[in-house]
């Protein structure tokens, strides 16, 4: 009998690069000349998952966003993993955007991508796990073929593939 191989798709981001990424943020926003007196604040909340950017205006908030986004990407963070809030007026005249971080695989996605595997790989099995969907066959090929369909697709979040077995 052959062994069963398996792995788990996922979405998950790497919270000391996402930490990282943001001191790095900071650091440019008080030294660059054209944000350095807007007295911005960009705090991280990793209980709520969510980051809180208080600046001057909106205009200062999409430079500092785009700083963000910029350290974001060189740090290998996808900014699927962004869901930016609406832009509320604060206190002294400043704008604030509550940024919330998305991580794992909601129930409605889990379905759609084990419909998908079905559909598409009839020999290999797909079991929603939590937060994460777990794919197992017999051939690793199959398997391989399923990461690389799942790859091409474009997903809200983004996908990793784990404890491939």
């Amino acid at each position: 009998m052959a062994a069963e191989n398996s792995f788990d798709v996922v979405s998950q981001y790497d919270e000391q690069e996402l930490v990282n990424a943001l001191d790095q943020t900071r650091r440019e926003v008080s030294t660059r000349y054209d944000l350095k007196d807007t007295k911005t604040e960009i705090t991280y909340d990793p209980k709520k998952s969510n980051i809180t950017i208080l600046t001057a205006s909106e205009f200062t908030l999409k430079s500092v966003r785009d700083v963000l986004e910029s350290k974001m990407v060189r740090r290998n963070l996808s900014l699927k993993i962004l869901k930016p809030g609406e832009i509320e007026q604060a206190s002294g005249g400043k704008v604030r955007q509550q940024i919330e971080l998305q991580k794992g695989i909601s129930q409605e996605l889990a379905k759609e991508i084990s419909k998908l595997i079905r559909d598409q790989f009839p020999k290999v099995k797909s079991q929603i796990q939590g937060d994460a969907v777990r794919v197992t066959g017999k051939s690793r090929d199959e398997l391989q073929g399923v990461i690389a369909l799942l790859r091409e697709k474009d997903y809200p979040v983004p996908l990793q593939f784990e404890n491939y077995r």
